[in-house]
């Protein structure tokens, strides 16, 4: 996605040789005309694989995966890190440590926003090691929903996350693949 690539190289930020802040249009400012475009782009490759609800996980996913929902018209479940005071005691758990932050969080979602004929698309932000979306897929596995793809808005290449999925034998759709970076320069697959 070449409007994505360009927001990237004007905008993005490498801190470290595999760490890129893209803060100030994917996940913490949040440019809403890109998020549209990105939503219309995993829609368009989702939409024969009769998906019924779109999952992300709190809160950089948040954007990308809503628009998505809107343009497959399902609904969105929000994964939670932190559990709430409103949450119930029915819940489903799976533990992920995240790449970029190197902290372990449970993955958490109340079992009535899961039902055993979902088809789920899980919608990331970033795809380094494949950490989160495997977090995803256990969460899943402990019911008998399915998880029917996997779609990256920024995919680190020159880590093993798509690599790992695939062995699996998931649909990975990543709308960027970043080969190489460093604080000078970044490299698209």
């Amino acid at each position: 996605m070449k409007e994505l690539e360009e927001k990237i190289r004007h905008y993005g930020k490498v801190i470290e040789p595999d760490v890129l802040k893209v803060n100030s249009f994917l996940n913490h400012g949040v440019d809403p005309i890109l998020m549209d475009h990105i939503g219309k782009a995993f829609a368009d490759h989702f939409k024969n694989n009769e998906i019924t609800v779109v999952y992300t996980i709190e809160s950089s996913g948040i954007a990308p995966a809503l628009m998505s929902a809107l343009y497959l018209g399902v609904p969105m479940v929000i994964l939670k890190k932190n559990m709430s005071s409103t949450m119930s005691d029915d819940l489903l758990h799976a533990t992920v440590t995240s790449f970029t932050k190197g902290n372990t969080y449970d993955l958490t979602i109340e079992k009535s926003l899961i039902h055993d004929t979902d088809r789920i698309l899980f919608i990331d932000d970033f795809l380094a090691n494949g950490q989160a979306a495997f977090g995803v897929i256990d969460l899943i596995g402990q019911t008998n929903a399915s998880l029917v793809g996997i779609g990256i808005v920024i995919e680190k290449a020159f880590q093993n996350g798509r690599k790992l999925l695939k062995e699996k034998g998931y649909d990975v759709y990543a709308l960027t693949s970043i080969k190489r970076m460093d604080s000078s320069t970044i490299t698209f697959k």
